[in-house]
């Protein structure tokens, strides 16, 4: 900070839900904060997470514009976007020349007029990346990661974040920054798991496909004819528009092999009261590119079975800090579990050594530093220089 100047950073996110990147943005609010910024959050809606980020000090602002969505890769779709970013584009630069911000921060990768903006109204820009696409079309990944060129920094959460942005683009490699998310420990010290029969799983994340909580399900039917006394509790609420997957697994978790074990429980903040009632963690995604679920698994002391992809490499050691099975095998993760009921001595040691490399590597004040640090670096003007 220069002499007792307050700086600014308007904050730009698609949404204020309190899932995955949106809960990591109130990491950096609270980071940016403790550093003396002002932070003006800029959101085209009101959710759940704007009173935390109110408590911050953050201030909110609604201002209306598009947010790039898979339903907008329809030929319909992209002319409806391509119209509606024309109509937004004046509003974003009117409102940053408004602000007058020292740096824009730009939350995920589906907002790249954002970027855009800032570069219109010549406001240093970073946008930080989630998402760590690398199925589908390399020419249609290629065309979604190139907007990353307009900001003068690019914050990635993970190294497999890094490395799905470079194969498309690797100019972009001088402008990453890695920084890997920052998870809040629980208020009080976990207690061990009950390591007992009915032995208690939980899953926590949306309910969509991506996160696969469905082979959850078939894992438990296979242990419970197996004859393991287990129950499953899935924790968290579907994507809007997919109500339908929630209403497909209520009914599968009401089938006889299951009727009776499996809980819907929706969503629920805090999260430690779910994970302290289970003895198993349980992550079957089908694509994480990081993965906070299992961290917080890790730093609850619970025992994580993970899928071995991606995020979840960065954040499991397999048989050291959790067990790791291959994406979409209800076998392999009912095999897992199975292991650890068996072998309870090794269900504590994965629980006890998943805590200490959480708290080591993923701690919410190592990261709030590392993105001050970014933001301190964008606001500077160097990367500009080089």
């Amino acid at each position: 900070m220069t002499g007792n100047q307050e700086r600014t950073v308007v904050v730009a996110t698609p949404s204020l839900e309190a899932y995955g990147a949106d809960l990591q943005l109130s990491q950096s609010v609270a980071g940016a904060r403790e550093a003396g910024w002002r932070v003006v959050v800029v959101t085209p809606a009101p959710g759940r997470l704007g009173a935390r980020l109110a408590d911050l000090g953050a201030e909110l602002v609604e201002v209306d514009f598009p947010v790039l969505r898979r339903a907008s890769a329809s030929g319909a779709g992209v002319a409806a976007l391509g119209l509606a970013v024309l109509v937004a584009l004046p509003r974003l630069v009117s409102t940053l020349r408004r602000l007058r911000p020292d740096a824009l921060y730009v939350n995920t990768v589906t907002l790249p007029w954002w970027s855009l903006a800032g570069r219109l109204a010549r406001v240093p820009t970073l946008c930080h990346v989630h998402e760590a696409e690398t199925g589908g079309s390399r020419l249609l990944r290629r065309a979604l990661t190139l907007p990353l060129l307009l900001p003068q920094l690019v914050v990635v959460n993970s190294r497999t974040t890094g490395a799905a942005v470079l194969e498309v683009v690797p100019r972009l490699e001088r402008r990453l920054r890695h920084v890997p998310n920052g998870v809040p420990a629980p208020p009080s010290p976990p207690a061990p798991p009950r390591w007992q029969q009915p032995l208690r799983m939980v899953v926590v994340g949306r309910l969509s496909p991506r996160k696969a909580p469905e082979v959850a399900l078939e894992a438990t039917a296979m242990l419970r004819a197996c004859g393991y006394q287990v129950t499953l509790e899935l924790v968290g609420t579907p994507v809007e528009g997919m109500e339908w997957f929630q209403d497909q697994l209520r009914a599968r978790a009401q089938e006889p092999d299951l009727d009776g074990s499996v809980t819907l429980a929706g969503y629920l903040t805090p999260v430690w009261p779910a994970l302290e009632r289970a003895d198993v963690v349980l992550a079957p995604s089908l694509g994480e590119s990081f993965g906070n679920a299992v961290v917080e698994g890790q730093l609850a002391r619970r025992p994580v079975v993970a899928t071995a992809l991606q995020g979840h490499l960065e954040t499991v050691v397999g048989d050291e800090s959790g067990l790791l099975v291959p994406p979409g095998d209800p076998v392999a993760l009912a095999a897992a579990v199975t292991r650890l009921l068996e072998d309870p001595a090794l269900a504590r040691h994965l629980a006890d050594r998943g805590q200490e490399a959480a708290a080591a590597n993923f701690s919410v004040e190592r990261y709030r530093g590392e993105i001050v640090a970014v933001l301190d670096e964008v606001a500077s003007g160097a990367p500009l220089r080089r």
